[in-house]
């Protein structure tokens, strides 16, 4: 597949919540630690089906040329062959996502006594 075709689905914790958007370009950035996702594609406007969650990331992702993810709260990022419905989930506490554990250091303490 060419490079300017390429679709990827990007899965990540954002506030408690669980957001999959699709994007044309996925790669580390200059961000030690992050994700750059650039291109976000959303759905046709001809449609009579409306997604609101779909509305809801489209209006909150308005402008944004790229977004640097915490590399963290990357859940899964997968290439795909065609778009699917971008949207936002609620984390269920019985559910199975979770973030990824970070260990926490104070600076200049003790890291014996941590």
């Amino acid at each position: 597949m060419p490079t300017s075709r390429r679709l990827y689905k990007v899965t990540f914790l954002n506030q408690g919540q669980v957001y999959e958007v699709f994007a044309r370009r996925v790669s580390q950035g200059g961000l030690l630690g992050f994700v750059e996702v650039e291109g976000l594609v959303w759905g046709e406007k001809t449609t009579v089906v409306v997604d609101p969650s779909e509305e809801r990331l489209e209006r909150e992702f308005d402008g944004v040329k790229r977004s640097y993810l915490p590399m963290h709260s990357v859940i899964r990022i997968d290439e795909v062959q065609k778009r699917g419905q971008s949207r936002i989930t609620e984390v269920s506490k019985d559910g199975n996502v979770a973030p990824f554990p970070v260990p926490y250091f104070r600076p200049g303490g003790d890291p014996s006594k941590s």
